[in-house]
């Protein structure tokens, strides 16, 4: 069974499968944007932290049994030092996209999803029907025209601070308009928590927005925050009523005690090493844009391929050299790129020269 779609998506060098890398490959395709998944004091933290409690795995869903005091320090810290009333940890970044946008958007309501905007809320905006209008990438002006075009009873947004393939920011003037026009906005800051902003905590805090009562901010603890899971800040009453409508947080066991602590633990040490952090990441992306002419604003930078089998070649020839980055293909991007992640972890000498045998075409 499936055997042609096998064959079609070989033929069209768009196969994928579960790979092993080698362990001593410079890692320049992760999201682990500050080299914390190697970090073994902070894991040897979150153990004493989960060795205090007497419970140390989740058995249930968190409206059973399942909420952990881990859970609820977790969910009171990101609120506080990102400036929300309340916080809810949910199990992955997928789940949270899907819990959102699912439960938020009502009848009556209309959401306006950015095009490019990540597969999990592409995914739940299929459930809502004629709820749902798309806007061109990052286009204020297509946005304003759409806001216009379908008055509703709550209008929702929905952007990323970062977004994942192209590495650029979502335009500070959409945060305006959204203001403007009295929308909710949702922020998926999955590639911008811990890598934006004076304390690493985002693009809310780069472009020194106040919050308020209509922005909502998910994020995961896979990327920056070097673990496993995901969060939500809003409102009060925005958090409640996830509590009470939003499925993959009713029905889905909650997210992993360990999990959690760990994220906690890397959190609080993003917040005291935020300055060393930020040092690093003007580094890389200044040898990014001496070496490419490319200014890069977070730590991805795409590089276009002429086609899918020269973005796998090229994959191929820097892990003989020592590097792993990642060949995106389509149906995640339009045209084929080599995604390098300016990891913390990897020297700014051999992210210079990973650059440089992609921009030179001289992997062998």
């Amino acid at each position: 069974m499936y055997e042609n779609e096998l064959k079609a998506l070989k033929k069209a060098g768009r196969f994928r499968e579960r790979k092993l890398y080698d362990d001593r490959l410079d890692d320049l395709a992760s999201n682990d944007y500050l080299g914390l998944s190697l970090n073994k004091k902070q894991f040897k933290k979150a153990v004493k932290l989960v060795n205090e409690y007497e419970t140390i795995s989740s058995k249930a869903s968190m409206l059973v049994n399942g909420y952990h005091p881990i859970h609820r320090v977790f969910e009171m810290t990101m609120a506080e030092y990102n400036g929300f009333e309340e916080g809810l940890v949910v199990g992955s970044g997928f789940l949270a996209n899907m819990a959102l946008i699912e439960a938020l958007v009502r009848k009556g309501d209309m959401l306006f999803m950015d095009e490019e905007y990540h597969a999990s809320g592409v995914m739940a905006s299929q459930l809502l029907g004629d709820r749902v209008v798309t806007f061109a990438h990052n286009d204020v002006d297509d946005l304003r025209e759409k806001l216009a075009a379908y008055p509703a009873k709550r209008q929702i947004i929905a952007v990323e601070g970062v977004y994942s393939m192209g590495g650029d920011l979502c335009k500070k003037e959409i945060f305006d308009l959204a203001d403007e026009a009295q929308a909710l906005l949702i922020v998926d800051e999955a590639h911008s928590a811990g890598v934006l902003g004076t304390k690493l905590l985002g693009i809310f805090e780069y472009y020194g927005i106040r919050i308020n009562e209509r922005h909502i901010k998910m994020g995961t603890l896979g990327k920056a925050y070097g673990s496993y899971g995901a969060y939500i800040l809003a409102s009060k009453n925005v958090i409640s009523f996830l509590e009470n409508r939003a499925k993959p947080i009713i029905y889905s066991t909650a997210p992993s005690v360990f999990d959690t602590a760990l994220a906690l633990v890397n959190v609080e040490h993003i917040r005291k090493k935020a300055e060393k952090y930020r040092k690093k990441i003007l580094e890389r992306q200044t040898a990014v844009r001496k070496q490419l002419g490319i200014e890069c604003q977070s730590l991805i930078v795409p590089i276009e391929m002429p086609s899918n089998e020269h973005a796998l070649f090229v994959q191929k020839g820097l892990m003989v050299q020592g590097y792993l980055v990642g060949a995106i293909r389509q149906p995640t991007v339009e045209k084929p790129i080599i995604r390098v992640i300016l990891n913390l972890g990897v020297s700014v000498q051999k992210i210079r020269h990973a650059l440089a045998l992609i921009s030179h075409n001289t992997v062998q």
